[in-house]
C-alpha cells in the first residue's frame, strides 16, 4: 500500500475544508426535487474514451470495467449505485473530474450491470465489499506504487464502508475512500422507499432489478430453482425472493443485518469520508448522526441535496451547478494535500 499523505494530516485537512454550501435553485428545493431533477438534468461527459478491462472474481464471475489513463500517481476507482452502471451521469462526471486533475480512473460495473451482462451468474448487492476489493486489487497489481482513491455511490458507498471495516471479504481497501449517500441501514432504507413519493424510486429500482434477473435467465446463467420476483414486487419483496437466497444469506433479515455498514463503522481502519444530505428521501441522516464512528471516518452532512442530487442555484467554482462534483473533487484533493495535482 502506498504510504500516501501522512497518517493523521488528511483528517485535519478535511476538517479545515470550507465547502461552498449547496444552495438549491427555487425549482429544485426539497429532497425529492433534488433527487429526481438531478437525474434527468444535462450532465457533462469525459473528454476521452477509456480502455475496456475485465476483472476476474474468485467464484468464476467477472466484472467489466473501463480504465481511463492519466499522468499522475493517483488512480480513482468509481463504483455505481443500485440498478446503475458505469454509464451513470455521476460516474461519468467524476471521470471528467479525474481527467481535469490528471488522475487515472477505473469505472467498475457491478456483476451483470452495463457491459458486464453475461459475465456473472451471482447477484450483486449492497454487501459486495469483496467485489470492490477485487477491483482495487486489480489496480494495485497493475499500478503498484500509486495512491488508490475510491468513491462509492449509494449502494456502493455501503459496500465501500464494509470494505474499510474489513467485512464481507473486504481484504484490499483503497488508501482513501468516500461513501456518497450510502444506505448504512438497509432495512430502514427499503422500508422508507415503500412510503409516499418514495414509492416512485422503489418501483423504478425493483423494475430494473427484475429486468437484470430476467436477463440472467435468458443468458442461461440463472439457477433453475431461483425465483423471479413478480412485476409488482417492491425492493423489500425482491430482497426476500431473490437477493437473499441467491446471495447465500439465510433470509432477508440476515442480508440486512450482516450487510448494513452502520454496525461496522466503529471498525473502519482505512481513512474514509461519508457524505450525505439531511433531506435525502431514501437514507435517514439520523443514522449518520447516531453512528459510532472510528477515528478513521470523517462525516459530512450537507443540509440540502437529496439522494445524489446536489443541484445549486449558482455555478460552483468548477463552473457547473453540480455541487457533488465540486465537493468530491475538494475532499479527494484535501486527502492528497500537497500531492494533489490540478491541471485545470
Amino acid at each position: 500500500m502506498n504510504d500516501g499523505p501522512a497518517k493523521n494530516d488528511w483528517r485535519s485537512r478535511l476538517a479545515a475544508l470550507r465547502l461552498t454550501p449547496c444552495r438549491p435553485p427555487l425549482w429544485a428545493r426539497g429532497g425529492h426535487a433534488q433527487t429526481m431533477i438531478a437525474h434527468f438534468a444535462p450532465s457533462p461527459k469525459p473528454a476521452k474514451t477509456g480502455e475496456s478491462v475485465l476483472i476476474p472474481l474468485d467464484d468464476g464471475d467477472r466484472l467489466a470495467a473501463t480504465y481511463y489513463p492519466g499522468d499522475s500517481d493517483v488512480i480513482l476507482y468509481l463504483f455505481h449505485g443500485l440498478a446503475g452502471s458505469e454509464d451513470a451521469d455521476y460516474i461519468q462526471r467524476m471521470v471528467r473530474v479525474a481527467q481535469m486533475r490528471g488522475w487515472r480512473a477505473l469505472t467498475v460495473n457491478h456483476r451483470g450491470c452495463g457491459r458486464g451482462r453475461g459475465l456473472a451468474a451471482q447477484p450483486y448487492h449492497s454487501g459486495r465489499a469483496d467485489d470492490l476489493a477485487a477491483a482495487i486489487r486489480h489496480g494495485r497489481q497493475r499500478f503498484p506504487g500509486l495512491i488508490h482513491l475510491a468513491v462509492g455511490f449509494s449502494m456502493s458507498g455501503n459496500a465501500l464502508l464494509l470494505l474499510g471495516a474489513g467485512q464481507r471479504g473486504g481484504d484490499t481497501p483503497p488508501d482513501f475512500g468516500i461513501a456518497v449517500n450510502a444506505p448504512i441501514d438497509l432495512r430502514k432504507t427499503v422500508l422508507a422507499v415503500k412510503r409516499g413519493l418514495s414509492r416512485f424510486y422503489d418501483a423504478r429500482f425493483a423494475i430494473k432489478c427484475r429486468r437484470t434477473v430476467l436477463q440472467l435467465r435468458r443468458d442461461g446463467l440463472l439457477r433453475p430453482e431461483a425465483r423471479v420476483p413478480p412485476p409488482w414486487s417492491t425492493l423489500h419483496g425482491f430482497d426476500k425472493l431473490y437477493t437473499a437466497p441467491e446471495g447465500g444469506f439465510r433470509d432477508r433479515d440476515d442480508y440486512y443485518e450482516t450487510c448494513s455498514a452502520k454496525r461496522w463503522l466503529n471498525r473502519v481502519a482505512t481513512p474514509m469520508a461519508m457524505l450525505t444530505a439531511a433531506d435525502d428521501p431514501m437514507v435517514d441522516c439520523a443514522d449518520y448522526q447516531s453512528a459510532d464512528l472510528s477515528p478513521c471516518l470523517f462525516r459530512h452532512i450537507e443540509p440540502a441535496g437529496g439522494h445524489m442530487g446536489y443541484l445549486t442555484a449558482q455555478p460552483t467554482p468548477m463552473g457547473n451547478r453540480r455541487w457533488l462534483d465540486y465537493a468530491l473533487d475538494h475532499m479527494l484533493a484535501a486527502y492528497l494535500g500537497p500531492r494533489a495535482r490540478n491541471s485545470r
